[in-house]
């Protein structure tokens, strides 16, 4: 990180706690207060909304070509502005170059506007930032995989340091939707089905980008993975313990112990009422419960859908009123909805305390990220490197640890000098290694003949690299969609050809059906898109030992590969490194350690499925129907093994304290390895049916061949606290079982009663389970 910023003289970057130096009545509420009064109603309004400066054909957002640019970008900033979206994630532009023209937009806002305010710079940044030639991490799915928080906090502050460079103050991440339908196409955005890792991972994330000074944004509040039939914008009909207790939780973690700066409101409705103009949740969950003072952005377009879409709203005019009464402080990714203001007040169909509430909010921020003193009249930086060799590292770490063994009968890994056929649509694609919010899939495929600026080798690439390209041929087979089979001849040889035939196949991420997973990109099953199957059993029917590699952004109904195939090595996007990463775990280069953060599936009609479930979730003989997974939350082998002993758990534990549980691993096998050690719980008796498996903590750990580690984890009752009878969460006394293993398998069990009197759970309470190593 260089010298140059885009805000000088500001504060200095958050810590990882979260904390910021905050306006709290002191001289600095004094001064917010004092630039309030002084505005007109345009220049409030103004603070409200962003700019979005676009061409024709990048459509990046949903229904975005229903919306034109009414005004200039010189008209529409003259009272000032709130927001100026993706200056550089809109098209492919020089980081350097593009930099000039934001830091003379901003001077531009400083002289010539009355105020001189300077605009907050947002974009996305899911899988790092969202600009041709940065860095491209692994999807969330991935992160979820690796069950590493303390990296994914190295991962953000790598992403939160080039956007402070590049002078953006805001990412539109992470996303702590939890995972609750597989057919659902965000689902490669999402971390996990278990709303205690998404919250854990989600926190680390917001820890590592807003320690860099960068405020993170948390998505998409709440609700919307839970649509159905796993349907992008579908009505939620979730029960309100269902939001308290699964949907919620990340997003309360990220806000008390994050300390996070910033929420976007969901697309969803919830019960019938979208929670864009929902004034309990905006309002009532995030600030008078848990006590947000950040600020709510609305996610794209989302005020203008409460008329065109939800239809709870005549025309934007009303659309503005429901949303900023409800909470929304500021219109993304334009103010198609909020210019509309100043004449709702005039008319007496708003009051103006509502506009000077959000105004207040951003204000705040801008002296948090230093905005009100910036004059950007320094020179912004001249070359940047956005994929440095440390931002590759921390790519290839993640990658590696996300990489999950779901089968292997004794194949891999692959000795030295076999004869491999690399077979398969995903084999030579760079897109099948990223997500959807990548830029080359969000954005770059709208610029055909531009390089991609970073280097991805393909999982064919890696493996000629890996073990000899004189070793390693190659057959397409088919595309990831569609149904064209003439491949399937070529593919047929050279598995026959072979001593192993390596398939990899799985997804192609985009936005709004331009892809089989992404924004948009729904599923009515889960078989593998197009023929891919087909092409699997193809070469099966050779009697090549096959090892079947799937490269996707939601879990596949794989049920019959995991009887049939050799070896099946799970890979959820996993970035520009993720190709050496897949190569690595074939050749035994990498000990695989990724573990499941979402059950595999056996078929799409036993969703929506969590595992997470009540008894009656799992079926029984009352149905002819079982949901039991393919592979369980938290599976993945290794190549070597571990063992559990000495599983200590005290015999009682306070309601209103903590629970001391420690176990003993042992590397039993032959070589190093890393052991995820996961604890579960499950509650016998309680007021309200309870999850069958519930993860409490969990660790990763490194260990030699032979050596052991004790690891102790201290869980604090509130884990296992629930929603009763009245919806109140609170921790009931009673007995819980404990086991170390999965969520479907136990390595060792113990149990322990907690003792006490009910207690409800408070935003004191503690939420977060502590480990530690002897």
């Amino acid at each position: 990180m260089t010298e140059v910023h885009a805000v000088v003289d500001g504060p200095a970057p958050a810590q990882a706690s979260g904390e910021h130096d905050r306006p709290d009545g002191t001289a600095g509420e004094a001064r917010v207060r004092e630039l309030l009064a002084r505005m007109t109603i345009e220049e409030k309004v103004a603070q409200l909304v962003g700019f979005w400066e676009k061409e024709d054909g990048e459509a990046v957002a949903p229904l975005q070509g229903e919306f034109g640019d009414a005004l200039r970008l010189a008209d529409f900033a003259r009272h000032g502005l709130g927001h100026l979206t993706r200056a550089y994630g809109t098209r492919p532009v020089d980081a350097a170059d593009r930099a000039v023209e934001l830091w003379r937009f901003q001077r531009d806002l400083v002289t010539g506007t009355r105020l001189g305010i300077p605009a907050i710079v947002h974009e996305e940044c899911l899988t790092g930032l969202s600009a041709w030639r940065a860095a491209t991490f692994p999807t969330p799915l991935a992160w979820g995989a690796a069950w590493h928080p303390e990296l994914v906090t190295e991962m953000a502050a790598a992403i939160g340091a080039s956007m402070r460079e590049l002078g953006i103050h805001q990412g539109l991440a992470p996303v702590l939707d939890v995972i609750r339908d597989p057919r659902w196409g965000r689902v490669d955005e999402c971390i996990a089905e278990d709303p205690y890792l998404v919250g854990t991972i989600g926190t680390s994330y917001v820890r590592g980008l807003q320690s860099q000074g960068v405020h993170a944004t948390l998505k998409h509040f709440a609700g919307y993975s839970a649509s159905r039939a796993g349907r992008n914008f579908a009505p939620v009909h979730a029960g309100p313990r269902e939001l308290a207790d699964v949907l919620l939780p990340p997003f309360e973690m990220a806000i008390l112990d994050g300390g996070v700066r910033s929420v976007m409101h969901s697309y969803a409705e919830i019960d019938g009422v979208p929670v864009a103009a929902d004034p309990t949740m905006l309002t009532g969950v995030l600030r008078d419960r848990w006590g947000f003072d950040g600020t709510v952005v609305a996610d794209y377009y989302g005020v203008a859908f409460l008329h065109l879409l939800h239809h709870v709203a005549g025309d934007h005019a009303e659309a503005a009123v429901q949303a900023l009464t409800a909470g929304v402080d500021l219109e993304l990714p334009t103010g198609d909805a909020y210019l509309t203001l100043p004449e709702s007040v005039r008319a007496g169909r708003l009051d103006e305390a509502l506009i000077d509430r959000a105004v207040l909010r951003v204000l705040r921020q801008k002296q948090e990220l230093g905005l009100l003193d910036a004059r950007f009249t320094d020179e912004p930086p001249r070359a940047v490197d956005l994929d440095s060799p440390a931002h590759r590292s921390i790519a290839r770490r993640l990658a590696e640890e996300s990489v999950v063994l779901v089968a292997n009968r004794a194949v891999l890994p692959l000795p030295a000098g076999r004869r491999i056929a690399v077979i398969g649509p995903n084999a030579d694609r760079q897109g099948a290694l990223f997500g959807c919010y990548s830029f080359l899939n969000h954005v770059l495929v709208q610029h055909p003949g531009v390089a991609t600026g970073i280097e991805a080798p393909t999982v064919l690439d890696a493996l000629r690299g890996e073990f000899g390209a004189d070793r390693v041929s190659s057959a397409n087979g088919c595309d990831v969609d569609g149904d064209d089979r003439s491949g399937f001849a070529d593919a047929v040889a050279a598995a026959t050809a072979a001593e192993v035939a390596v398939l990899v196949v799985g997804d192609h991420a985009g936005l709004f059906g331009r892809g089989t997973v992404g924004e948009g990109c729904d599923r009515e099953d889960l078989e593998l898109p197009g023929v891919q199957r087909e092409l699997v059993e193809a070469v099966l029917a050779t009697g090549t030992p096959v090892v079947l590699v799937l490269l996707t952004g939601r879990p596949y109904a794989v049920d019959w590969a995991l009887a049939r195939c050799a070896a099946v090595v799970q890979s959820f996007f996993p970035g520009e490194e993720g190709a050496g990463a897949v190569a690595g775990v074939l050749s035994g280069r990498v000990n695989p350690s990724g573990r499941l953060p979402v059950s595999l599936p056996r078929s799409a009609g036993a969703q929506p499925y969590s595992y997470l479930h009540p008894a009656l979730g799992q079926g029984s003989e009352v149905t002819n129907l079982p949901a039991i997974p393919a592979a369980e939350f938290g599976h993945g082998l290794s190549y070597t093994t571990f063992a559990y002993d000495g599983l200590t758990v005290p015999a009682t534990a306070p309601t209103d304290g903590a629970l001391r549980v420690s176990v003993r691993v042992t590397n039993t096998g032959p070589v190093a390895g890393d052991e995820v050690v996961q604890l579960y719980g499950h509650d016998l008796v309680a007021s309200v049916t309870r999850p069958v498996a519930q993860l409490l903590g969990y660790r990763r750990v490194h260990l030699a061949p032979g050596r052991s580690v004790t690891v102790e984890l201290t869980v604090p009752s509130t884990r296992l606290a629930f929603s009763d009878r009245t919806l109140t969460r609170v921790v009931e006394p009673g007995e819980v079982e404990l086991w170390v293993g999965t969520s479907g398998r136990r390595h060792a069990t113990a149990s322990t009663t907690l003792v006490g009197a009910v207690v409800p759970v408070t935003n004191d309470s503690p939420r977060w389970t502590t480990t530690q190593l002897s």
